[in-house]
């Protein structure tokens, strides 16, 4: 979604996307559907709008003023700029020229990496009024997860937050993956989307997350867990992730097993710095479990890190030995 102030780059009139819109990050699907967007609004207003997408290479001196000036028939024109932040010190010339009188049937679109390098083209574009769109790399877990809920909310779906994280824990970080997924399981499921459907039809994905692996140790699945593992680490999920993965498995456990009892979930959940749908899920994990266990658990995990960066010859088999420690040192 669009979002920014009216200024002289914005259209006041109602109708129609803003003279001039910033996209700044590197997210490229956040780019893309920045640039999707005003695209989409120039064409419910001129169904005959004439796109042109350039990246800073092909933007010469003098290109920008030929692709902007009046034409004769009036035509509604959406002209995107790639790379924004390599253009030559002529072409942020003429673009700031441009920004100072934005054409009536023109929408700009610049679209920006951020950062110092190319500043004083989003300073000028900024200070036009321009309508920005945050675009940030999504690189934490919170994000990705965030984005996911937003996905199905904006899909006017329900998903519970087990199967929000599940579809992240099986798919990555990629958010065109993401999307599609979440666009896939709004179309094929009616109701409420939870961790089961999720695994219904991410079963081949899932099962070779690292935290697939970490359930399973945690629950004193040891066969299981090892079954999880070989098949994570045939299909490409690095042995760094999975040593990850069960150290914060077994951490919740133990946070858990030390916390003051009678507490309600939520307030569970802020003492340990843990989201809800988590607290239920390490509360079933953590039976079985005792002092002595998570300590035993948390050594055998930190000499697989230990093995999996360097400090052992066979990283697939550091992993299985620290699996089966962690799921017999549940009782």
């Amino acid at each position: 979604m669009l979002r920014g102030m009216v200024g002289r780059g914005s259209r006041n009139d109602g109708g129609g996307p803003a003279a001039v819109t910033l996209a700044v990050g590197q997210e490229e699907l956040l780019l893309d559907r920045a640039v999707r967007d005003v695209i989409s609004a120039a064409r419910a207003g001129d169904p005959d709008t004439d796109v042109r997408e350039l990246t800073a290479p092909d933007l010469r001196p003098g290109t920008l003023a030929e692709l902007t000036s009046p034409s004769l028939f009036a035509e509604r024109k959406v002209v995107v700029v790639r790379q924004a932040q390599d253009l030559a010190a002529d072409a942020v010339k003429d673009v700031k020229g441009y920004l100072t009188a934005p054409a009536e049937e023109i929408s700009l679109v610049l679209v920006h990496a951020g950062g110092v390098k190319g500043k004083g083209l989003l300073d000028a574009a900024r200070k036009a009024g321009a309508v920005e769109v945050a675009c940030p790399k999504m690189t934490k877990p919170a994000d990705r997860l965030g984005f996911v809920r937003g996905e199905f909310r904006a899909l006017g779906r329900s998903a519970t937050p087990a199967a929000c994280q599940a579809l992240v824990d099986a798919i990555g970080g990629d958010l065109r993956e993401l999307a599609s997924a979440c666009a896939q399981l709004s179309s094929d499921i009616e109701g409420t989307i939870d961790d089961e459907v999720v695994a219904r039809y991410y079963t081949g994905r899932a099962e070779a997350s690292s935290f697939a692996v970490a359930d399973r140790a945690v629950e004193g699945r040891a066969a299981d867990a090892l079954e999880a593992l070989r098949w994570a680490l045939s299909t490409g999920v690095a042995p760094v992730l999975v040593t990850s993965a069960l150290a914060q498995g077994v951490r919740a456990v133990g946070k858990l097993a030390g916390a003051p009892g009678g507490m309600r979930p939520a307030d569970l959940a802020r003492e340990l710095g843990m989201p809800p749908w988590k607290i239920d899920r390490a509360r079933q994990q953590a039976r079985g479990w005792s002092a002595d266990g998570v300590a035993t658990a948390l050594r055998a995990v930190a000499d697989a890190d230990a093995a999996v960066k360097g400090g052992g010859y066979d990283p697939g088999y550091a992993l299985e030995r620290a699996v089966i420690t962690i799921a017999h040192a549940r009782r």
